[in-house]
């Protein structure tokens, strides 16, 4: 496993995260999932974005991180 596999693996529910991972399809192509971990075991991580959960097989990482709360509301 990768460093970033490693990362994934340890760190708690409920951390914001960037993870990049390769889609398996034709173009072996790349996307991005952001959102909060939301449970992991020895193979798979689940990430709760904006659109429902999304479960990524920690083989397919290419890179993952922490990243800080979005930004609060403007006042309009």
């Amino acid at each position: 496993m990768t460093q970033h596999a490693d990362f994934l693996r340890n760190a708690s529910d409920g951390t914001r995260v960037v993870i990049r991972h390769l889609l398996h399809n034709e173009e072996k192509s790349a996307t991005d999932v952001l959102g909060y971990l939301s449970g992991s075991n020895e193979t798979q991580v689940v990430v709760a974005t904006a659109k429902g959960l999304v479960t990524v097989e920690l083989a397919d990482v290419i890179a993952a991180k922490e990243i800080p709360p979005p930004p609060a509301p403007r006042p309009r």
